[in-house]
């Protein structure tokens, strides 16, 4: 980086990376869950597996919730050399760095199944629930203080990075307008979608 700016990732959008994809593993290994009866019963199956999607994004949501807010509280701005990595790129670099795990969690969803019918798959949905919980929370924050949260890229690891790991020690913020997500880091609204809403 020029001048000594750093690139920077979206807090939020780190943070959620993994929902869609654990979400949609984890719809599709509860419905070919269904399929063998297994040891339990699809009965037992579905129930505990609910349980199970409820515990894990519970869990997942309030998890590192003080090192998220203690990061948070002492963020500082973002340099004007800084440069704002994309939501698409974020989204992109988190999902290769982490596809042999996902595709892991995933067989090991099904392969479950044969023991307790969907209760895997419904597992790994609730993680994903449990991160767009997660990012969700970050976004009501965003919008509650007035400024977006980012991170060093550099200091999320190789795999994709955790936004409040070892590594992260401090967090920069931006005005609510800069890069292309907005707060929680979902998709900010296009011109032509705004327009129409008006």
């Amino acid at each position: 980086m020029a001048r000594g700016g750093q690139g920077l990732a979206r807090v939020a959008v780190v943070a959620r990376a993994g929902a869609a994809p654990m979400g949609w593993l984890g719809v599709i290994a509860a419905g070919a869950g269904l399929v063998p009866s297994g040891m339990t019963g699809r009965r037992i199956g579905v129930l505990g597996g609910a349980v199970l999607f409820i515990v894990a994004a519970v869990v997942v949501a309030a998890s590192r919730r003080g090192r998220y807010a203690e990061l948070a509280r002492g963020a500082a701005r973002a340099g004007k050399h800084d440069v704002l990595q994309d939501r698409a790129v974020t989204l992109r670099n988190w999902r290769r760095g982490h596809r042999w795990w996902l595709l892991l969690a995933f067989a090991a969803a099904l392969a479950s199944s044969f023991a307790v019918p969907a209760a895997g798959g419904m597992l790994l949905a609730g993680v994903g629930m449990g991160l767009w919980l997660k990012a969700g929370r970050l976004g009501r924050r965003e919008r509650a203080d007035g400024h977006l949260l980012w991170v060093r890229v550099d200091w999320l690891s190789s795999r994709g990075g955790a936004p409040a790991g070892k590594r992260v020690t401090a967090y920069r913020s931006t005005g609510a307008g800069a890069g292309d997500a907005g707060p929680g880091g979902g998709r900010r609204p296009t011109r032509a979608t705004t327009a129409g809403r008006a």
